[in-house]
C-alpha cells in the first residue's frame, strides 16, 4: 500500500471537503478510523488517531507557521521557460500551463519572509503539486535569491522540501541547480547565518542529494519518504533485498542521516527555538 495516499479524500483538493457537495468524512487507511474532516483539519491534518500525516500545500503551511499575517511573498513573477522545446508524451510549455492551472503558482517553490513566534527568517516552500515539486531554473534562482536576502538582513533560512527530484524537461539546467544552490549555502554559512532543512513526504531526487540534506539542522515529518533513488530502482542495481521502511524518515533518524522528526503540530516552535539558539551562537 502507498503510504503517500494513505488518506482518502472523495475530492481531488483538500479544500473540496469544505464544498457541501462533497463527503465530510475521511478515512485513515493507516488505523482505518473515520474521521470528520473538521477534526483532521484541526490537527492540521495529521490524523488524530495515529499521527499519520497527510501532505498538505504550500497555503497551509505558511498558514501552520506564521504569526498570522506576517509572511511576505518574494519572486512571486519568475516563471520557467522552454529553452530546449522540450517533448514527451506532451510539450513542457503543456505541463506548465498544467501546473499554473492547478495550483495557481508559476513554479513549484514559494519564497518569501516569515515571522514565527516574533523569530523572522527567509523561507522557501515547495508546492507538491506542481509538476511533482521538481527543481527547475526558477526554483533554483528562488532559493539563491532567499539566500542573498537572508544574508542582507542577518536572517536564518529555512527551506521545506517536497519534491520528486530535478526535472528533467529542462535536463542539464535542472541539474546545475543542484550546485548552484549549494554553492549559494556555502555563502549562507560563510556569514554564520542558520540553514535548517525540513523534509516531507516526499523528498527524493536531486533535491535529496542537495540542499535538503546541507541544513545545519535536517528536520524530518514523521513518515516522510526520503531518498535519492526508488526502493526498486535500488534493488534491481544492488542486486539485493532492502528493509521495508530504509527510506523513511524514522529510519533514517536511526542511521543518522536527520537530526530530528518532529510533529506538524509542534513545528513552528521547534523552528523558532532553533533560529533563536542558532542566531545567539553565530553571534
Amino acid at each position: 500500500m502507498n503510504l503517500l495516499s494513505i488518506f482518502s479524500f472523495n475530492s481531488d483538493k483538500k479544500q473540496a471537503t469544505k464544498n457541501e457537495s462533497s463527503s465530510h468524512w475521511v478515512k485513515c487507511k493507516s488505523c482505518h478510523s473515520l474521521m470528520y474532516y473538521k477534526e483532521v483539519e484541526n490537527q492540521n491534518y495529521v490524523c488524530p488517531k495515529c499521527g499519520f500525516h497527510l501532505r498538505i500545500g504550500v497555503k497551509e503551511r505558511i498558514e501552520l507557521l506564521e504569526d498570522e499575517g506576517t509572511f511576505v511573498e518574494f519572486d512571486a513573477n519568475l516563471y520557467p521557460i522552454d529553452p530546449l522545446k522540450f517533448v514527451d508524451s506532451k510539450p513542457y510549455t503543456k505541463r506548465i500551463e498544467e501546473g499554473f492551472a492547478k495550483t495557481g503558482r508559476k513554479s513549484s517553490v514559494v519564497s518569501g519572509e516569515i515571522v514565527m513566534n516574533g523569530v523572522s527568517a527567509q523561507i522557501v516552500i515547495f508546492d507538491f503539486g506542481f509538476m511533482g515539486g521538481s527543481l527547475g531554473s526558477v526554483e533554483g534562482e528562488k532559493i539563491v535569491r532567499a539566500v542573498k536576502r537572508a544574508i542582507e538582513k542577518k536572517e536564518g533560512l529555512i527551506i521545506l522540501s517536497a519534491s520528486g527530484g530535478a526535472r528533467m524537461q529542462e535536463s542539464t539546467f535542472s541539474l546545475l541547480q543542484m550546485s548552484k544552490t549549494s554553492a549559494a549555502l556555502a555563502k549562507l554559512a560563510n556569514h554564520n547565518l542558520p540553514y535548517i532543512s525540513v523534509l516531507t513526504d516526499p523528498t527524493m531526487g536531486g533535491v535529496s542529494a542537495s540542499f535538503a540534506t546541507l541544513g545545519d539542522i535536517i528536520i524530518a515529518e514523521p513518515g516522510a519518504l526520503i531518498g535519492f533513488a526508488g526502493q526498486r530502482v535500488i534493488e534491481q542495481t544492488i542486486g539485493s533485498a532492502l528493509p521495508d521502511g530504509f527510506q523513511r524518515a524514522e529510519f533514517l533518524l536511526e542511521k543518522g542521516s536527520v537530526d530530528m522528526i518532529v510533529n506538524r503540530n509542534e513545528l513552528k516552535k521547534t523552528l523558532s527555538d532553533l533560529l533563536i539558539l542558532l542566531n545567539n551562537k553565530a553571534a
